[in-house]
């Protein structure tokens, strides 16, 4: 396989990233939970799990990415877009750093995902399992 291009491994550290994020959010979500420190318990029962299932997914998608799978592209896109309607939203309430810092790295993902090298390498098409090459 030929070397990855740069905007490539830069998408995949950066959805990485992501992930280690909505991994710690649920984190921090679940011990309030234990804690007793909700009002709503059945709403952060749901937050753990959907964080689970993100960073689980962003997991995923990253390590797809890494290994040229084309279906990668479409929930790390869909995931950025969602973040840049929330960063938005939470910009027109208060100018604050880390919405900005999930605007910036939301573009730059969903930039770094259009770019002709990322979609090239990530467009391969493979041989059946069973048509493989012996030694593999």
């Amino acid at each position: 396989m030929s070397p990855r291009p740069a905007p490539l491994v830069v998408a995949c550290v950066l959805t990485l990233l992501e992930s280690v994020v909505v991994g710690a959010m649920g984190v921090a979500f679940l011990v309030d939970l234990v804690r007793g420190r909700t009002v709503i318990p059945a709403a952060t029962v749901f937050l753990v799990v959907f964080c689970a299932g993100v960073a689980t997914l962003l997991v995923l998608a990253a390590r797809a990415l890494w290994n040229g799978r084309r279906w990668a592209r479409s929930p790390v896109m869909t995931w950025q877009v969602l973040l840049v309607v929330l960063s938005v939203g939470w910009l027109q309430v208060e100018m604050t750093p880390w919405a900005l810092a999930v605007l910036a790295v939301a573009v730059v993902l969903g930039v770094l995902l259009l770019l002709p090298q990322v979609v090239a390498a990530t467009s391969q098409t493979r041989p059946p399992a069973d048509e493989a090459p012996a030694g593999r």
